[in-house]
């Protein structure tokens, strides 16, 4: 998904950092393709629950392109786990990936787009924040503080900056999902369908252009929330 969103917006004229932990082979092959869009990018090592490589991240992307507009905090773990197995562990890992990474990013971010008085954060949450899955409590509690994140952001950085969260429902599947299951959530999706990672890039594109949302929380999720 993040290379798609990263390719989406770099074709409508936007130059593009992607950070990356360990799928660095993949992050410069997006940087590559981007490049030969005509567009700028780079491709920058980050550890998402350290402030000091958030704050580095920040600071080289200003070192580069001088300034920075959009911050889309899409990084996230999908851990499943039987409620009798779960450990202390489990959580933490949902938690600092999930919700302290988009926290740490936000404030570095949002400190510089308040003194250019402009900005756009936009981060990656989930319909299962409003409506859990089962087997994965730390993940929906984990994405259920992002909805809350984001709410909170939008409220501190106004009436600058602007704050919202895609909720993608139906998109990617886990792997190990079966054909029986893929078929039981098209069937209880009301657009019939499963959506893609396009449809949620997309939406972003969106909320890069408006000037006047802030603190939305916009389902793509082929209708699931109201299913």
């Amino acid at each position: 998904m993040g290379k798609v969103i990263a390719l989406t917006l770099a074709k409508r004229g936007a130059n593009i950092a992607i950070t990356y932990k360990t799928s660095k082979k993949e992050a410069d092959a997006t940087v590559s393709q981007i490049r030969k869009m005509g567009r700028e990018a780079i491709a920058i090592y980050a550890d998402l629950v350290s402030c000091v490589d958030a704050q580095n991240v920040i600071d080289e992307v200003l070192a580069r392109f001088k300034r920075l507009d959009v911050l889309v905090n899409n990084a996230a773990n999908f851990l499943k786990v039987p409620f009798e197995q779960l450990t202390e562990k489990d959580f933490d890992e949902s938690i600092d990936i999930n919700l302290k990474g988009p926290y740490l990013f936000s404030v570095a971010a949002g400190k510089v787009m308040l003194k250019r008085k402009t900005g756009k954060i936009i981060n990656i949450a989930d319909w299962a924040g409003i409506r859990p899955y089962k087997n994965y409590l730390p993940y929906c509690v984990s994405k259920g503080g992002v909805i809350t994140l984001t709410k909170a952001l939008a409220k501190s950085l106004a009436p600058h900056i602007q704050v919202n969260a895609i909720l993608p429902g139906p998109v990617l599947l886990p792997e190990d999902f079966s054909q029986a299951a893929r078929k039981k959530i098209i069937e209880e999706t009301p657009l019939k369908r499963i959506g893609s990672p396009k449809d949620v890039a997309e939406a972003i594109q969106f909320l890069v252009e408006s000037d006047f949302i802030t603190g939305a929380i916009l389902p793509v999720d082929g209708g699931r929330l109201i299913a």
